[in-house]
């Protein structure tokens, strides 16, 4: 399989190198976690003259025997070189029996910069700070970007490649399969993955089905307004009775194993945070077809899944505005820098042209204002609002 040097994560990875903090590679299955440790293991190699690599992978056979906490151990100290520099970078973490209590020992022995990475079932966000008793720095990870999945393929015109993103997505494992329907059975089989053996051997969840009914819902509905009640009211219809509190229960373990993620909504009038009707978004569009089938493709809430990953993905803090009965898309902040975000598939039509810059117009601020969507060609502007065009977007920062 090709590989490609992902220098937006291994940058952020340098830039915590050496500091005592536990750095910890987060995200979805087969989002590429693994490769960027070999990466930033080579980065490290040709940079420091003075390393010491201690890089385990439990995925491999040769590591079999040290899947408990007192042989993992031995086999680190055994590693240790007290003159070097020495990185210690361990993939799979989770299949070391007692690996917690070992990450600890190392960490307060000061003696290691230590890089983890493992399954995201047991590396969940609200997990790390009781796993581990040091500091941990998280970086997660999504899958390919549009601007990788040009690099990857080689491509030189970012709105014919655009065409086959959006139906392809960034699951990078599935490119080298030869036609979309095998492609898909592949993305379908690692949500499966997630969904049928993470969650449930995580949480011990005895109705399965049920959280795959919740899973599908929200697949469905990616980008629209979603409450918890209104799911379960749903489902209810169509199966047993649920409650609100398991339907919410199973969004968050669907949110902490990096399936989806949570945008809530904020009143810029009022400047107050919103507690109903949050919107969620996949780690991956790809999923969505997946699971689903190309039929009814909705390109409008595609794109709109498309930039909120992108926006998460380059650290912007992002909710989705309420200002006078109108709807924003996004409001995305970053180092005290707002932007107001509005994503259409086309504004060719007066109406939906009309639509689509209502709300911006609203925007009393001075902050930037932009149209996302699909023009073809360069960006452009109307009464100081940006139209521009989603795959040049993706390719430039604001």
């Amino acid at each position: 399989m090709k590989l490609i040097k992902r220098e937006y994560y291994l940058n952020q990875l340098k830039k915590v190198s050496g500091t005592p903090d536990i750095k910890v590679i987060t995200g979805i299955r087969r989002s590429g976690k693994s490769k960027l440790l070999e990466s930033f293991i080579e980065d490290v190699k040709s940079e420091d003259s003075n390393c010491n690599i201690i890089h385990i992978n439990y995925n491999l056979n040769e590591f079999y025997s040290i899947r408990k906490r007192d042989s993992l151990i031995k086999y680190v100290n055994n590693h240790y070189i007290s003159n070097k520099n020495n990185y210690l970078l361990i993939d799979e973490v989770q299949l070391c029996n007692g690996f917690e209590e070992a990450i600890n020992g190392f960490h307060a022995e000061e003696k290691f910069d230590i890089y983890i990475t493992g399954s995201n079932a047991f590396l969940l966000n609200n997990d790390l700070a009781t796993l581990f008793t040091g500091r941990t720095f998280e970086i997660d990870v999504f899958p390919f970007s549009f601007k990788e999945y040009m690099e990857y393929f080689n491509l030189n015109n970012q709105y014919d490649a655009f065409k086959n993103y959006l139906v392809e997505g960034g699951i990078s494992g599935s490119y080298v399969y030869p036609g979309g329907e095998e492609k898909y059975k592949y993305i379908s089989d690692v949500y499966d993955t997630l969904v049928l053996r993470d969650i449930i051997q995580k949480h011990k969840i005895r109705n399965p089905q049920l959280l795959e009914r919740v899973s599908n819902y929200m697949i469905d509905n990616i980008s629209n307004q979603t409450s918890v009640r209104g799911i379960a009211d749903d489902l209810t219809q169509k199966v047993d009775t649920i409650t609100h509190r398991t339907v919410g229960k199973h969004i968050g373990y669907l949110c902490d194993s990096f399936a989806f993620y949570k945008v809530r909504r904020y009143d810029l009038s009022g400047k107050k945070y919103l507690t109903t009707n949050e919107k969620y978004y996949l780690a991956d569009h790809s999923f969505k077809y997946a699971k689903q089938g190309t039929r009814n493709f909705d390109y409008g809430r595609t794109l709109e899944n498309i930039v909120a990953i992108e926006l998460i993905r380059r650290g912007y803090e992002l909710y989705t505005g309420t200002l006078y009965q109108k709807e924003i898309d996004f409001v995305a902040i970053k180092n005290s820098r707002k932007y107001y975000i509005q994503v259409s598939n086309s504004i060719d039509e007066e109406t939906t042209k009309e639509r689509e810059l209502s709300p911006l117009k609203s925007v009393k601020e001075s902050y930037p204002k932009m149209v996302i969507t699909r023009t073809g060609y360069k960006s452009y502007d109307i009464e100081g609002i940006v139209i521009i065009d989603i795959a040049d977007w993706l390719l430039n920062e604001f």
